[in-house]
């Protein structure tokens, strides 16, 4: 069993020769026994695993990767076993969303085999204590896509910092100005809202968008479905919810409208759980008003594209305004909170209020509120309270 495994490795370590390292990649403590990662299909989950294994200090024999969708074993706990007697030390699953119960196989391994294991899934994944307590058990970390910063590094081989929300909203202009010494913003920008946030965009540019659209549909047709009860008759209709998204602005959603265009007439608990499983799963960005929570069934304020690149790749048209609080967003809740604001577009961290526009944008609409921002696309340097869109691209 484990011949056929360890050549599948050998191969997918051969394939894989990506050297650059994502922002999360000395950010994970690698020390405990059960680690997760979760993150969107073609962020970077499988790069960063087998650049890990490669690159560990240990004996082939003592690693091992396996891809939970590309193994016919009966269950994952047998073959750790096995590697376990053979003085295995550190055991990879990926893809693990689409292995059946895989919590139980997990919590046994952790319970009885002296391993490491590291496993990868769909950001939607959910790890069900009714099945196995692996709560207090596993260690989970969520990836997302190339920020604009990484998109820069890769794609003119430069090397620039990261700077925390506080840093920027107190020294933009100083930041902006250092920045804006080493790269062409115009051009990168343009670029990256486009096409890069996904890593494979550097695999096979020109193709890019069309692989980002089968991504999609693959992540509705097969990774939702091994993740959540829907039927397979309704994943139209996921893909139907995405399309209606594509097509209005980001303002409160009349569900009313959207029941009626997806043929659910009164089924508002229906719409509210696709929203959710497409939350879940970063095709969309749900937000609702911190005073709601986050209950599902309670109706959203605003709902995005789960990145800007989608827009490109699955829509046929768009607003410039809903890619400008596409991209902050998706910028900001990699290390914040993020709620719809009760004046402006965005409040976060319960803190700061911040209202997206063009350059042209005013500051009459939020002038009373403290610690309140104008974020502007079109600009390359800002001044007082009013801050460039793409520096928000240097969070992480």
């Amino acid at each position: 069993m484990l011949d056929e495994i360890r050549e599948l490795q050998r191969k997918i370590f051969s394939k894989h020769n990506f050297t650059y390292k994502r922002y999360f990649y000395d950010k994970i403590n690698l020390n405990p026994k059960l680690i997760g990662i979760v993150g969107a299909r073609g962020v970077g989950k499988t790069t960063f695993l087998v650049q890990y294994l490669k690159e560990l200090d240990l004996p082939f024999s003592q690693k091992l990767y396996i891809s939970a969708d590309a193994i016919n074993v009966p269950s994952l706990f047998e073959v750790a076993e096995i590697f376990a007697k053979e003085d295995g030390k550190i055991l990879i699953i990926d893809e693990i969303h689409k292995y059946q119960n895989f919590e139980i196989e997990l919590k046994k391994i952790y319970d009885i085999l002296d391993i490491k294991v590291i496993f990868s899934g769909s950001s939607a994944l959910q790890i069900d204590n009714a099945k196995a307590d692996l709560s207090r058990r596993a260690i989970v970390y969520s990836f997302e896509g190339l920020s604009f910063r990484e998109f820069i590094e890769l794609n003119q081989d430069i090397k620039l910092p990261a700077f925390t929300l506080e840093n920027i909203l107190s020294n933009h202009i100083d930041i902006a100005y250092e920045l804006l010494e080493k790269f062409n913003l115009r051009l990168a920008y343009k670029e990256y809202i486009q096409s890069g946030y996904y890593p494979f965009y550097f695999e096979d540019k020109e193709s890019y968008l069309l692989r980002l659209n089968e991504t999609i549909n693959t992540v509705i047709e097969t990774d939702i479905p091994s993740v959540f009860p829907i039927e397979y008759s309704n994943i139209v209709n996921l893909k139907k919810l995405v399309r209606l998204v594509c097509q209005s602005l980001p303002y409160t959603p009349n569900i009313q409208e959207l029941l009626a265009k997806m043929d659910m007439k009164d089924n508002y608990k229906g719409l509210y759980r696709f929203l959710e499983y497409l939350h879940k799963s970063k095709v969309l960005h749900v937000l609702r008003a911190k005073t709601k929570g986050d209950n599902i069934f309670t109706k959203p304020e605003k709902i995005y594209l789960g990145n800007t690149n989608l827009h490109y790749a699955y829509c046929n048209e768009f607003e410039i305004g809903t890619i400008r609080e596409t991209f902050f967003a998706s910028m900001l809740r990699v290390n914040h909170e993020l709620f719809v604001a009760n004046k402006g577009d965005f409040l976060v961290d319960a803190k700061y209020t911040f209202e997206i526009g063009g350059k042209n944008k005013k500051y009459k609409q939020i002038k009373d509120l403290p610690n309140s921002f104008i974020v502007s696309d079109d600009i390359e340097l800002g001044s007082g309270n009013k801050i460039p869109l793409w520096l928000f691209g240097f969070l992480y």
